[in-house]
Order: structure tokens, then sequence, then C-alpha cells
């Protein structure tokens, strides 16, 4: 019984990080604009894909995983600077339509270059499975938590400590202010674009040893990861770790114990009723409206 338990614990850690992982670029995006990047989930299916295609052609797999952040990146920013640029003055609820077009545009272009297969990539280091209680973790797992909490730690030191990170808060609080304090908010916002797109691709990459990985892989942990993001409250960085992990653990119990065809319906449910009562999620900044 321990055991079992211990099975869908780790694996609900697991694919938890994942989305934790997914709903912080959510949240970096948010924070910077507001508007909510449904193409998110591309990126972390771009940088799954393009690793396994560079290792095919014999690229060590150090410099493939490089190269597949590096151009995940490329098209985080360029989103930002040929779509959402371009749309700056239009309403939030036009330019997250542009980002669902954007989705579709780089969904199909990845059918043409990869096919609708399904991938395989090996895992990063050993693949003999580690037992713990009776339950055995999958040793990329640890890969998945240990790059994850890496992630988490340098965002933090990442706005805390640097100049660019306080300048994407600053954006985020108040553009008109940062701009009249010199801040280059564009600049700032495809910034914001880039790393989001690189959180999304190391994500990609680390969890495609366990799932596989194929062209449309990105829309159902795109998905999961706003569904973390708006559990966790959309703007909330904790909010988003503590939503993917809960997310995943609750969704992994409920494939354990019910059964896997309720995984998704659990999932989303699982936010109409955090919403239900807590609109601005579990960690969301509440409004006060001067009357």
């Amino acid at each position: 019984m321990l055991a079992e338990f211990l099975q869908y614990l780790f694996t609900g850690i697991t694919i938890g990080a994942t989305y934790a992982l997914i709903a912080l670029g959510f949240t970096l995006i948010y924070n910077a604009s507001h508007v909510i990047n449904f193409a998110q989930g591309e990126f972390l299916m771009i940088g799954g894909m393009a690793t396994v295609s560079l290792t095919a052609m014999g690229v060590p797999m150090i410099l493939a995983v490089v190269l597949a952040v590096i151009l995940a990146g490329i098209l985080g920013i360029a989103l930002q600077r040929f779509a959402i640029a371009p749309a700056k003055q239009a309403d939030v609820v036009t330019l997250i339509i542009i980002t669902i077009g954007a989705s579709i545009f780089i969904r199909g272009i990845a059918q043409i270059v990869w096919g609708k297969e399904y991938h395989v990539m090996q895992n990063f280091s050993t693949d003999q499975p580690i037992e713990v209680f009776g339950a055995v973790l999958n040793s990329q797992s640890l890969w998945v938590l240990g790059i994850g909490a890496i992630l988490v730690v340098g965002l933090v030191l990442f706005f805390t400590k640097t100049l660019i990170g306080k300048a994407i808060l600053a954006t985020s609080m108040n553009k008109e202010a940062a701009r009249l304090v010199g801040i280059r908010t564009q600049m700032v916002l495809m910034l914001a674009f880039m790393v989001s797109a690189l959180l999304g691709s190391v994500a990609g990459i680390v969890v495609a040893p366990i799932t596989f990985t194929s062209y449309d892989i990105g829309i159902i942990l795109g998905l999961k990861g706003f569904v973390a993001a708006a559990i966790g409250g959309l703007g909330s960085g904790v909010g988003a770790v503590v939503g993917g992990l809960s997310l995943g653990i609750v969704e992994a119990m409920a494939a354990g114990y019910i059964s896997s065809d309720y995984k998704d319906a659990v999932a989303f449910s699982m936010i109409l009723l955090v919403l239900f009562f807590l609109p601005r999620g579990l960690f969301g900044a509440k409004v006060v409206e001067r009357v």
C-alpha cells in the first residue's frame, strides 16, 4: 500500500515540477504584459523535438540541449517582436487570440518538419530505475526535480539581484512609470518572452525522456501549465510552483486510485473548484478599489 502511494506521489511530483516550470513561463509574461501566452506549450515542444533531432544527427547531448534552448529563445523573441509588439495598442483579449494563432502556426511548422510520430529521447544518465520503499523512481525524475529547483532559485535571484529582472518587475507594476524613468519597456517585454521561452524549452527537454515528445505535445502540457498558474494565482511565482506541484500530485493520485481516463478531467475540475472559492487563485494578489 505504501509502495503504491509513493509510486503515485513520485509520478505526481515529477510531472508537477514540469507543470510548475510551464506555469512560471505564463506568470513571467503575465507580470510583464498582462497577456496570457497560449503559445507557451509550443516552446516546450520545440525544446524536446529539437534536442531529439539534433542528437539523432550525431550532435552531443549537451550541445543539442544548448542549441534547442537557444532556438526556443529566438522563437520567444520573434513572437514578441513580430506578433505582440505590432499589436501593442490592442486589448488583452486580442493579444491572447494572437498567441493562440502563433501556437497553431508553430505547431503546423513543427508537424511539417518532424512529422506526427512520437520521438524518444534517452535519459540524461542511467536507465536503471531507483527503488524507494518498494516504489520505482525513474532516474530522469531526479533531473526534472533538480533542474526545476535550480531554475526556480535562478529566477528568484534574477528578479531580486539583476537590473534586468528589476526592470521587468517595474514594468509589470506600472508600465508608464517605468518608461518615464528610462526603462525601455518594449525591450523588457522582449526579454520576458525570451526567458519564458527558455523556461518552457528546458521543461520540454527534461521531461521528454519520460513522456516522449511529438509536434502536438505542447497543447495539453501548455494547458496544464496554465491551469497550474491559475490555481496558484496568475502573477505569483510561488503560486506557479505550488499550483504545478499540487496539480501534478492530484492528477497522479486520481489516475492511480480512480482511473487514468479521468486524469485530464480532474485537472480542469480542480481549477474550477479553486477559482470558485478563490477567484484570484491560492496566492493571487488582492485588489483594493477606492470608491
